[in-house]
């Protein structure tokens, strides 16, 4: 076991902002070993603490979401409260922040009043459609941004709406380039010789703009709009999701010409995979129906773990479709450690690991999410300094919480 500090160890992070991305970016610093204060309002705290499945009085995704977090309130509607929130960003490296565009400036907290006290802090952005531009005063939920990016258009069936991914994937890739930008920016600090932060301006369409690949070439070069495609990628055969003789789905992935030859042998059809007009994927693409149909017409005469058995003895890429009860019980997902374990009343529960995997520095859950403003006494008294007196009478005013 390395004795190695984690690569954010030392680093304090303040996190404003309720809902995902933010808490999302917080999270993924906390498990690489920063000190993240969270703050929450003292009346009910981020709301994701009673989204979805809640026990207890707590969402279950919180003790995921919440996790090596000191959670403080304060209440920032009132002027002793945001000044209290100053005292805390002028102590941080980090401010993590996704609030509408405009609401910190409006209450003194913009990146121009800190970094006059705070020239060293790294302000992390999140809003839906960035800092400026006409569309920045806009609501930037992940819904809505996800379509704007273009990413909505590409994910779905001919014909027919849109679909989405049964997640926020626009708040989890945004908050994933929030924490790659926190990176970079303490790397550039480190070598400036001034020691200056800078600000980091994340907007969620433009992150999931960032997942679009060819889309803007082949349009600007071509004149091709990349169109929704199903279960397949355009302009790839075959590479698609077949159902089952036991209404399991297989994923396959054939597109190599030589994995192609394989494939179609295996299938019991060597006579697409000896047809020169099947060789490459130019000639692929053009087939793709004819190749499509004797696939998915093998994979309905056979069970989803005849079909992976027979593929993957050939060498040929494929694998299930798996929901949640196949993962947990899948000997690859817990032979790489992708479940931690915490307790919450006495009872075991699993919450994912969070990645990128760090052989000599890992990541690791050390707590739970916790319970709203458990650490208000430790970090306004420890951290700020204040009496017992200060700190019972900012309860009493209700700008804190009475944990």
């Amino acid at each position: 076991m390395s004795n190695r500090k984690r690569p954010l160890e030392g680093i304090r992070v303040i996190e404003l902002g309720q809902l995902l991305a933010g808490p999302f970016t917080g999270s993924m610093l906390a498990y690489f070993g920063a000190e993240v204060i969270k703050v929450e309002p003292p009346n009910g705290g981020d709301p994701i603490r009673g989204w979805r499945e809640v026990q207890n009085g707590t969402s279950l995704w919180w003790h995921s979401l919440g996790r090596n977090k000191k959670c403080v309130t304060i209440d920032l509607n009132v002027e002793q409260g945001r000044q209290l929130v100053r005292q805390l960003i002028d102590t941080a490296d980090v401010l993590v922040e996704n609030f509408r565009p405009g609401v910190m400036e409006k209450w003194g907290l913009g990146p121009e009043a800190i970094k006059q006290t705070n020239p060293g802090i790294i302000y992390t952005r999140i809003s839906g459609y960035g800092q400026d531009g006409p569309n920045s005063v806009k609501p930037g939920y992940a819904s809505v941004c996800e379509g704007y990016s273009g990413f909505r258009y590409v994910n779905g069936f001919e014909n027919q709406p849109p679909v989405r991914p049964n997640l926020s994937i626009g708040d989890t890739i945004a908050a994933i380039h929030a924490a790659l930008g926190v990176a970079l920016a303490i790397i550039e600090r480190s070598n400036n010789d001034a020691g200056e932060g800078q600000v980091i301006d994340v907007a969620l369409y433009e992150s999931m703009f960032n997942l679009m690949e060819a889309v803007i070439p082949e349009y600007d070069g071509a004149g091709i709009i990349r169109e929704p495609s199903g279960t397949t990628v355009t302009g790839i055969v075959p590479t698609n999701t077949y159902r089952c003789r036991n209404n399991k789905y297989v994923v396959i992935g054939g597109n190599g010409d030589g994995i192609f030859k394989r494939l179609m042998i295996a299938a019991g059809h060597p006579e697409m995979a000896d047809n020169p007009a099947m060789a490459n994927n130019t000639g692929r693409v053009m087939h793709k129906v004819e190749i499509d149909n004797a696939l998915a017409k093998w994979c309905l005469d056979n069970d989803a773990n005849t079909i992976i058995d027979i593929l993957e003895t050939e060498r040929v890429p494929v694998g299930p479709i798996y929901n949640v009860e196949d993962m947990i019980n899948d000997e690859h997902y817990q032979a790489r450690g992708m479940f931690e374990q915490v307790e919450i009343d006495g009872q075991p529960l699993k919450i994912p690991a969070m990645l990128p995997k760090l052989k000599s520095t890992p990541g690791q859950t050390t707590w739970s999410g916790p319970a709203l403003g458990s650490h208000n006494d430790e970090v306004f008294g420890d951290i700020l300094g204040l009496t017992p007196e200060a700190l019972e009478q900012l309860k009493t005013e209700a700008v804190i919480s009475h944990r």
